[in-house]
């Protein structure tokens, strides 16, 4: 509250206290509406200040704990305390939900101390006080009022206020209503029950099952096949293998060499000089073939490798 808003209605106060006075002097009609004007006044110079009633709601909530802890003739006089602070509340800040749900609950736990019969005043009040929380939020205090319709064995009334406090999402789980005293005369009536049991009904767990999919790898099998040939005078030596797109081919220097190498022929050269040029390239043209083969794949095609060396032919197909 600003400083200007505080100077206003400590001036409104103070005119207010004025008018109470003249209220007091008065008789007949004209002292009931000097005192209908003076509450108007007060209410409106309290209002919308949530710090006070903030203040009055747990002041009452407190004191409401408390009285569930005394005696009956201590618990009455704490009971009417709380109920004062939560009427004081609701005039500050009218949308105050607690203050009326625990209004209500304050009076009815007073007729239950003081043993009242259910069409009593007091049970009329906490009514009071359970529709005004419902006309602040829908269906709030419709549990209480069921609980004020049992004890009057109003059938229709109590069924209502149940199911309307089921659809808000208000109603307690189904073992709470059936220890609470306030529906002690209604829970063996056979209506009660059909409802109770369609809460079972809702609130029973339902199995999910769920599909398992279990994927099983297959691993792909990775065949090296090594071959060793022998570069020699023979007429041919053929290798069939399944080859996929992509071949890795891995020659050793050997290999290389016996690719590559290719020995001079020399017009004038005798039979010895070639004898010694065959044995050089026995000696060092071993093939050592490695290749990665994918069993699944096609045999896409066949490669033909060939070297001639002093005549002779040596074909690796792949």
């Amino acid at each position: 509250m600003s400083f200007f808003e505080s100077i206003t209605k400590k001036s409104r106060l103070k005119t207010a206290i004025k008018q109470t006075a003249e209220a007091r002097s008065s008789e007949g009609s004209k002292a009931d509406q000097l005192f209908k004007k003076v509450y108007q006044d007060y209410a409106e110079i309290v209002a919308n200040e949530p710090v006070i009633a903030e203040a009055l709601y747990n002041w009452g909530f407190t004191l409401l704990h408390q009285a569930r802890t005394k005696p009956r003739d201590e618990a009455a006089k704490l009971y009417q305390d709380a109920i004062a602070k939560f009427s004081f509340c609701l005039p500050i800040e009218p949308a105050y939900l607690g203050a009326a749900i625990d209004g209500g609950v304050a009076y009815m736990e007073l007729a239950r101390v003081n043993a009242v019969e259910p069409n009593d005043s007091l049970y009329g009040r906490a009514q009071n006080y359970f529709e005004k929380a419902n006309a602040i939020q829908a269906g709030s205090a419709s549990y209480n009022l069921a609980c004020i319709y049992g004890l009057r064995s109003d059938k229709e009334a109590c069924l209502n206020a149940l199911e309307i406090s089921k659809g808000k999402g208000s109603l307690p789980v189904p073992a709470d209503i059936l220890a609470d005293p306030d529906m002690g005369g209604v829970i063996y009536q056979d209506w009660f029950v059909a409802f109770m049991d369609s809460l079972n009904q809702e609130t029973e767990p339902v199995a999910e099952i769920k599909e398992v999919v279990v994927e099983v790898a297959v691993p792909t099998e990775k065949t090296e096949v090594v071959e060793e040939a022998m570069v020699a005078a023979e007429p041919e030596a053929v290798v069939d293998a399944p080859v996929t797109e992509k071949t890795e081919v891995i020659e050793d220097d050997s290999v290389e060499n016996a690719v590559v190498v290719e020995p001079e022929v020399v017009a004038d050269a005798s039979v010895a000089e070639k004898a010694e040029v065959d044995a050089a390239v026995n000696d060092s043209a071993v093939v050592e073939h490695k290749a990665l083969v994918d069993e699944d794949a096609p045999v896409s095609e066949k490669i033909e490798v060939a070297v001639e060396v002093s005549g002779a032919v040596a074909q690796w197909k792949m």
